[in-house]
C-alpha cells in the first residue's frame, strides 16, 4: 500500500506572492532586428505562471467538495505545473504527489522534492501517447492506492483556464492597447484565460499560438519532442481552438537560439516556451508593423541550465543553432506537411472536429 506524508500545515499567507509580475519591453534581435513585444515575466512570481492554475484547480474543487482538507493531490507534470502545484499545496495544507518521467531534468527533480513533492518517476512513454500516457496511467494507478486523492487534470480542468483571469487583468492594467497576443499552447489553459477577458477589453485582438514541433495538438502527428512546457501527444480540451488565427510550430533549435538572445541582449529569458514565443513574437512586431505585440514568459532560465543553456546538451542531441530557421515556412494547413523547424498556418482548427479547417 502507498503511503504518503501527513497533512502539511496551511500556509494561506503564501497567496499574497501570486502574480503581480512585471512586463518588460523586449527589442533585442531575434534573430533579425524588430520594432519590440512586450513580455510578461511569470518566472518572476512564486510558482511561475502555473501557479495561478494550480491554486485555482484546487479552490475550486474545494468549493465542489470534490478535494477534502489535507487529502493529497496527485499530477501529470514535465515539470512547470509540478511547481505551481507545490505552491498550491503549501498555501492550501495538501500534499502533492506528482507522476513525472525519466526525461525530467535532474535539477526539476531536485527543486520538486526540496518543495516537499513526493515524486514517482515512469521510465518508458506509452506506445500511444508517450510520456505524457505513460504518466497518466501511472496517475491512476496512484489515485486507487491513495484514498481520498484528488487529480486535478490540467488538460481538460475548467479551473485550470480561469485559474488565468488574474494574468488577464494584469495585462489589461498595464498595456494601453494590445493588437497581436502571443501565447504558448501545452494544456491551452493560459492562453484561453486571457484571450476572452483581453478581447473584451481590446475587441480586435489577434491570438497566435505557439505549438512544439512533434506535437499533435492543432493535427500535426504526435512524435517524440525534446522540447518540454509546450507541445503534447494527446489533445486537450482547454484549447480553445476557436479563438486563435493562426499557429506556429517551433522547432529546438529555433527556441534555444532565441533563449540564448534574450540572454544576452534583454537578460530576461527562459526556457523552452520562452524561447519559442520571443521567436514568433518578434517576428509578429516585424511583419505588422505599428502593431502592439505581447506574450507570456511562463518561466526563467534557471531550470535549463543543462538544456538549452548547455552546450554539450545541444551537441548531444545534434542541435545546429547556425541553421535555426529565421522565418516560418507556410503551410495552407496543418496537414499540408510535417512541421519542421519553424512552420506558419493561418488555418486552425479542432483535430478531433468533423471540420477540421476553416
Amino acid at each position: 500500500m502507498t503511503t504518503i506524508a501527513v497533512r502539511p500545515t496551511a500556509r494561506p499567507e503564501l497567496l499574497t506572492l501570486l502574480g503581480r509580475t512585471p512586463v518588460v519591453r523586449v527589442t533585442a534581435d531575434l534573430p533579425n532586428p524588430h520594432p519590440g513585444f512586450w513580455a510578461k515575466l511569470e518566472g518572476l512570481a512564486a510558482g511561475g505562471m502555473k501557479a495561478r492554475a494550480a491554486v485555482s484547480m484546487l479552490l475550486g474543487a474545494r468549493e465542489r467538495g470534490e478535494l477534502r482538507p489535507g487529502a493529497p493531490v496527485v499530477e501529470s507534470t514535465s515539470g512547470t505545473l509540478g511547481i505551481g502545484l507545490a505552491f498550491a499545496g503549501q498555501a492550501l495544507g495538501h500534499p502533492v504527489v506528482l507522476v513525472g518521467d525519466s526525461e525530467l531534468e535532474p535539477s526539476m527533480r531536485q527543486l520538486l522534492r526540496a518543495h516537499g513533492v513526493r515524486l514517482e518517476l515512469v521510465d518508458r512513454p506509452a506506445p500511444q501517447g508517450g510520456w505524457q500516457a505513460a504518466r497518466i496511467g501511472r496517475l491512476r494507478e496512484l489515485l486507487a492506492e491513495l484514498p481520498g486523492a484528488y487529480w486535478p487534470d490540467q488538460y481538460n480542468n475548467p479551473d485550470n483556464t480561469a485559474g488565468y483571469a488574474s494574468l488577464a487583468a494584469e495585462l489589461g492594467v498595464q498595456l494601453d492597447h494590445l493588437d497581436i497576443l502571443v501565447c504558448s499552447v501545452g494544456t491551452g489553459g493560459h492562453s484561453a484565460g486571457i484571450i476572452g477577458p483581453l478581447r473584451r477589453h481590446w475587441p480586435g485582438l489577434r491570438l497566435i499560438g505557439v505549438d512544439a514541433t512533434g506535437s499533435t495538438i492543432f493535427g500535426q502527428p504526435a512524435r517524440p519532442r525534446l522540447m518540454r512546457g509546450l507541445g503534447s501527444s494527446i489533445h486537450p480540451r482547454n484549447v480553445a481552438y476557436d479563438a486563435f488565427d493562426e499557429v506556429h510550430w517551433i522547432g529546438p533549435a529555433e527556441a534555444v537560439d532565441s533563449c540564448r538572445r534574450l540572454a544576452r541582449g534583454s537578460f530576461v529569458s527562459g526556457g523552452w516556451s520562452t524561447g519559442a514565443v520571443a521567436r514568433v513574437a518578434a517576428w509578429a512586431a516585424r511583419v505588422h508593423p505599428g502593431a502592439v505585440v505581447a506574450t507570456v514568459f511562463p518561466d526563467g532560465p534557471h531550470r535549463y541550465l543543462g538544456t538549452v543553456f548547455d552546450d554539450d546538451f545541444l551537441t548531444a542531441h545534434g542541435l545546429d543553432l547556425a541553421g535555426a530557421a529565421t522565418r516560418p515556412v507556410e503551410i495552407p494547413h496543418p496537414y499540408a506537411a510535417e512541421a519542421n523547424g519553424w512552420v506558419r498556418c493561418a488555418r486552425v482548427a479542432d483535430p478531433l472536429s468533423p471540420e477540421r479547417t476553416r
